[in-house]
């Protein structure tokens, strides 16, 4: 237990940085050249003065500062008069490859994901950095995603951070494979894989010859290597500040550019690989037919490949965390493993924020998607004093129904048993209104000028 903000921020800071990859340069793999163009080479950007005022104007004045306390209202007030300033900041920095140091420091909100809130392990570091060098990688970015788009570089099977792709693209892409083996009476075996700490334990030497192995080369190149190297990050909690600490790997969470970097890094964890495979980001599924031991001994083969991968490129697999789901009702359900670790089998795990269920029945989303939205119902009726139409229906708009309809196209209810828990919800709602408390609930969204879930 800690006894201070002091300590507690410590505490988080000495807990973040020994997650961090020490990285083995004594057999560096080669990574496969996906980039047989040496003449389109992303080595260099071009942008203009109106590119530097564009990301400028589309600043969030609500976005927090990094540790140089430029503020982006601040910012925004002063956008004309910095443009060209900043423009020959930003060509100076790519042409020279070199980085400010107020550029690679970060103030750290650890952010808690789930489970027991007093261990520092159930927290994510999100880094808050310059907002100056933010808007220069945001023109990096996408100078790179048109390069890797432009050259078809990325792989089909990641959907996370892609224009045109989220974790519905990802959700459904799964489900309408998997069941079209069901329909046609095949089992199909699926692994859910769990990398440790992905984003923090990137090594950068190896994501440098990854980024070059895309055809990302020279100056660019150059700067992104001086971007990542001695970083250093503290912890921020209630306006206490922990010591400085270096960081040695990983791609900041919470900058513009860690996010493209990660998928570039993960990018060839397809090859070799005989089943199917879906990433989003870090979360991995791998699935495939397994009517036979044939099939079943190549899903296990692929599994070894993976763990042969996650060892060269030093990421690896929270083999725990690691689930495995048989579908079908004349599933072998044989087991697999992973580095001589038998995984564990489940009925149902929550894949993308949906729980998906051997016998691809909805009912436990829909439970999970009513319990949510109740809840926030009633924080909504607990802290809202003046409950009038206007300002209910925002609230419930905002804060209830996304809850609701969260990637509702890959598990809409089809009993009517959970189409009724979940209008629950929305008839409860409307009952809080108080000027529609003697109406029917037809007339009640009627009156609101809402949809019933299920017409939704």
């Amino acid at each position: 237990m800690t006894n201070s903000d002091a300590e507690l921020v410590n505490s988080f800071n000495d807990h973040f940085v020994n997650v961090f990859t020490a990285e083995d340069t004594s057999s560096i793999p080669l990574p496969a050249n996906r980039f047989v163009q040496p003449n389109r080479l992303c080595s260099d950007i071009s942008f203009t003065q109106q590119d530097v005022l564009d990301v400028l104007t589309k600043l969030r004045i609500d976005t927090a500062d990094g540790p140089d306390e430029l503020s982006a209202r601040f910012l925004t007030e002063i956008k004309d008069h910095i443009v060209y300033p900043l423009f020959i900041i930003f060509r100076k920095s790519l042409d020279e490859g070199s980085v400010p140091d107020d550029w690679k420091s970060a103030n750290i909100s650890p952010i808690f994901k789930k489970g027991n809130r007093n261990m520092a392990d159930n927290y994510r570091p999100v880094s808050l950095t310059s907002l100056i060098c933010k808007m220069f990688e945001s023109i990096i970015r996408d100078a790179v995603v048109r390069h890797l788009e432009d050259n078809s570089l990325l792989r089909d099977s990641q959907h996370g951070f892609r224009k045109g792709r989220s974790c519905l693209t990802n959700l459904l892409t799964f489900m309408d494979k998997v069941t079209g083996y069901l329909d046609s009476g095949v089992p199909v075996d699926t692994v859910f894989l769990d990398f440790a700490k992905a984003f923090d334990k990137v090594p950068h030497r190896r994501l440098a010859l990854k980024l070059e192995s895309h055809g990302i080369s020279g100056k660019l190149l150059q700067w992104i290597v001086a971007w990542l190297s001695n970083r250093k990050q503290r912890v921020c909690i209630n306006g206490t500040k922990s010591s400085w600490q270096l960081v040695l790997s990983g791609v900041p969470q919470g900058s513009v550019l860690g996010p493209l970097l990660f998928l570039i890094y993960i990018n060839d964890l397809d090859d070799g690989i005989v089943n199917s495979i879906l990433k989003f980001a870090d979360d991995t599924k791998i699935f495939g037919a397994v009517s036979d031991l044939g099939q079943h001994r190549q899903l296990q083969e692929d599994l070894n490949t993976l763990l042969q991968w996650s060892k060269d490129w030093q990421m690896l697999f929270h083999i725990d965390k690691c689930k495995v789901m048989h579908f079908g009702h004349n599933n072998l359900k044989l087991d697999y493993s992973l580095d001589n670790k038998t995984l564990q089998k489940v009925h149902q795990e929550k894949d993308l924020g949906v729980i998906i269920s051997d016998d691809m029945k909805s009912s436990l989303q829909c439970i999970q998607a009513y319990s949510k939205a109740n809840k926030m119902l009633g924080v909504i009726n607990r802290a809202i004093v003046y409950k009038s139409k206007e300002v209910m229906l925002s609230l419930y708009k905002t804060l209830v129904r996304p809850h609701l309809e969260y990637c509702t196209v890959a598990w809409s209810p089809h009993y009517v048993k959970d189409r009724v828990l979940l209008e629950r919800v929305q008839r409860r709602f409307t009952r809080m209104v108080p000027e529609l408390k003697g109406l029917s609930y037809p007339d009640r969204l009627k009156k609101l000028g809402l949809w019933s879930l299920e017409e939704r």
